[in-house]
């Protein structure tokens, strides 16, 4: 384990914990985690976006604009 950690440039305390936590699970399992980050990441893009629309309209509705 030390010496293909160190060929993918990885520190050997970094692949044990990969493999406490990743050790067992098929790969479809290990990449749900990321799907759902990328999915979390577009929808804080969305309600950043909504809330800029929201004041805009909110200084066009009080005549600021």
């Amino acid at each position: 384990m030390p010496k293909l950690a160190r060929q993918n440039g990885v520190t050997e305390q970094t692949s044990y914990r990969w493999k406490a936590k990743y050790d067992g699970m098929e790969v479809s399992e290990a990449k749900r985690p990321r799907e759902l980050e990328a999915e979390n990441a577009r929808q804080k893009q969305l309600l950043a976006e909504s809330a800029l629309d929201n004041a805009a309209l909110e200084e066009i509705k009080s005549g600021k604009w």
